[in-house]
């Protein structure tokens, strides 16, 4: 099967998927823990990655799944010699179960290490962002823009999360703070994987994570690469996408600017 037919595969079964997560904010939901209060996964978030899991052993039964909640169990490969479906089922489970909005369904295809397809749906806004490598990036059926503002960093709109601006372990909280001061706002969706959307389309003009699964930004980064935009760890090394990664994001030039004055890590 060709690539195109494998997109248009994957496109088809995340608004699948979507559906059930739009019937699923009206039913009450058993939420729990992972490694915290702030860690949360519901039932939903596995059924969707059964639902996916289910798919592709059924239509590509030679391909393997990397999902979040680890439901295609006794996996034994070489991912950057295989094909490799990267899918987080409820991205922003937090919204999801708060606020019934700002949650994504993430889902990318690798071929031997190299990103070919990423999909990210904004269930509740019915708002689909998709590539196909070297076809373009679209939100629904309209291309994105391709010549976004290279912006200077006092015009910048950048996503980071509230917690890197307290004292914490990994990055120089009083840097972060001097970045907020110096740029334009800065915002967290709670969906890595919509943020990481956002810059790719221009929405945002940067994104600053962590620590993040490689299901959370598998398929922003084969967006953001079509974009010509630069997607690093915070320490400015080329990612792996198929390990946990701190991720910086943004144009070349904004990129250079946040890297050089504004990240410091700890450890």
């Amino acid at each position: 099967m060709t690539h195109q037919e494998i997109y248009q595969l994957a496109k088809e079964w995340t608004y699948e998927a979507g559906e059930i997560l739009r019937k699923a904010v009206t039913e009450q939901l058993t939420v729990e823990y992972k490694t915290s209060a702030a860690d949360l996964v519901t039932e939903k978030d596995k059924e969707i990655e059964r639902f996916f899991a289910n798919k592709i052993n059924q239509v590509f039964p030679t391909h393997f799944l990397l999902g979040e909640e680890g439901v295609q169990k006794d996996q034994a490969y070489q991912p950057e010699e295989e094909t490799v479906w990267i899918v987080d089922p409820i991205d922003g489970t937090t919204n999801f179960v708060h606020t019934k909005a700002n949650f994504s369904i993430s889902v990318a295809v690798y071929v031997k290490g190299e990103p070919v397809i990423g999909i990210i749906y904004d269930v509740i806004k019915d708002e689909m962002f998709h590539v196909l490598v070297g076809a373009g990036l679209y939100i629904n059926d309209r291309p994105a823009e391709t010549a976004l503002a290279e912006r200077e960093i006092e015009e910048a709109l950048i996503c980071i999360n509230h917690l890197w601006l307290a004292p914490n372990p990994y990055i120089n909280e009083i840097k972060m703070q001097k970045m907020v001061g110096d740029i334009r706002g800065f915002r967290c969706i709670g969906s890595a994987a919509l943020e990481l959307a956002y810059v790719a389309t221009g929405r945002m003009d940067g994104a600053i994570f962590n620590g993040l699964g490689p299901w959370d930004y598998a398929a922003g980064y084969v967006m953001l690469k079509e974009q010509g935009l630069v997607c690093t760890t915070t320490a400015g090394d080329v990612i792996n996408p198929y390990q946990h990664s701190p991720i910086l994001a943004a144009s070349q030039a904004l990129h250079t600017k946040i890297l050089n004055d504004y990240i410091e890590l700890k450890n």
